[in-house]
């Protein structure tokens, strides 16, 4: 499976590093996370016998606060992955300006073929195991890939349990009967939809009317559909693991939502015909999201890529060869560490909430999440006029500056 790497992060570190003439003692600290915890977790299984799994939590850098990144389950997953997507979160929480570092974990394992007991057991061992790095003011692990509500509570309630304290602060995600903010689940997606108005709007097109291609039809594809047809855009083609459709007079996402409810897959949907999922990435479109893992647009995907606007809702779903193609191309891509930053900032207004012990109305949640993804996305483009560079490397460089500004203003400990 392609995923984001450490090697590509590195790379991305140097190159801001660069732009903006940051210290250097600052850049090799940044180029080491802070901790790497590596454990088993081995789970009583259904039928008597114990499997043993391998799992992580990372720390790349909390020196603005407390470690702020997601707990993902997938068979694919490495250590390397891991740290990399750990480093994203300390950039995205910086450019988000959100008072929390970046951390990342998750298990190898495929949770398709584990039963309910099964995955509970995992992930109470899994929590326990990395429980000495865990704490509101220590590290808020948050749903990811393969992980939801269900598994945060289950954390929350194995680190309750086994400290005798009430910790409603010690993962974002939650269910709203114990301590859950209104509006966390669908965040990520609105954080997209506010990015693509946004680059639509800088780039004078108009949003009535073009056209949308999404890779992925899962927690964040499937609202984000909903929320782009409501905007008036057509989704003209969408695909998931089980296959690629196409209308090219609109796809309706509520009927379509039904379906995968039935289905599991967006795969026979009656108002549509199937394509093959490698030309959902050539359909003539003005926006392309890519809502599922990493690694999906290579350099090859990219010189054939038929939108105008990417805006990456995905973790990492550029590689690093595709980055130049589409730059020569013309393609605007609004890169991961922006567009998806919706989901954290919903994290910390969660996070903040569970400190206060009172719960946001509704309406308060989504006018602040639209304030601070509009500053975000404003800070950044105009950062990239300013280097005249793209936008994924203005938000690099925006990130590492407050993040060496961040590491200049604590020292260097002793």
């Amino acid at each position: 499976m392609p995923h984001l790497s450490w090697e590509a992060t590195l790379e991305r570190l140097d190159d801001a590093a660069i732009l903006v003439g940051a210290d250097p003692d600052i850049v090799r600290l940044l180029r080491l996370p802070e901790r790497v915890l590596e454990v088993s977790v081995p789970v009583r299984m259904d039928d008597g016998g114990v499997e043993v799994f391998t799992g992580w939590r990372v720390q790349h850098d909390t020196t603005r606060g407390p470690g702020k990144g997601g707990l993902r389950f997938h068979p694919d997953l490495d250590v390397d992955e891991v740290k990399a997507l750990a480093a994203s979160m300390t950039f995205k929480t910086a450019i988000a300006d959100l008072p929390f570092g970046g951390a990342k974990g998750g298990v190898r394992c495929d949770p398709t073929k584990l039963s309910l007991g099964e995955l509970e057991r995992l992930t109470r061992r899994f929590t326990y195991e990395i429980s000495p790095l865990l704490g509101p003011d220590r590290d808020v692990p948050a749903p990811d890939v393969n992980t939801d509500g269900r598994v945060m509570a289950w954390m929350m309630d194995t680190l309750s349990m086994t400290t005798g304290q009430h910790l409603g602060g010690v993962v974002t995600g939650k269910p709203l009967s114990i301590g859950g903010t209104r509006a966390h689940a669908g965040a990520t997606s609105t954080g997209v939809l506010i990015c693509v108005r946004a680059a639509f709007r800088e780039l004078d097109l108009p949003l009535t009317g073009s056209r949308a291609a999404i890779q992925g039809f899962g927690k964040v594809g499937g609202p984000l559909a909903f929320l782009l047809a409501s905007a008036g855009m057509r989704v003209v083609a969408v695909s998931d693991v089980g296959g690629a459709i196409v209308n090219e007079g609109g796809l309706d996402p509520g009927g379509l939502a039904d379906h995968v409810a039935l289905a599991g897959t967006v795969a026979g949907f009656a108002r549509s015909d199937p394509i093959d999922p490698a030309e959902l990435f050539a359909q003539p479109c003005e926006l392309f999201v890519p809502a599922a893992l990493g690694g999906v647009i290579t350099a090859e995907v990219a010189a054939r890529l038929g939108a105008h606007v990417v805006v990456e809702a995905a973790n990492g779903p550029t590689t690093r060869a595709a980055e130049p193609v589409l730059d020569e191309r013309g393609v605007v891509v609004v890169p991961d560490i922006l567009a998806n930053a919706g989901g954290v900032t919903a994290s910390y207004f969660e996070w903040a909430q569970a400190r206060q012990g009172y719960a946001w109305e509704e309406e308060l949640v989504a006018e602040r999440l639209r304030k601070g993804m509009e500053a975000a996305f404003t800070t950044v483009w105009a950062r990239a006029e300013g280097l005249g560079v793209s936008l994924r490397r203005a938000a690099f460089a925006l990130a590492l500056e407050r993040v060496a500004e961040a590491i200049a203003a604590r020292g260097l400990f002793p």
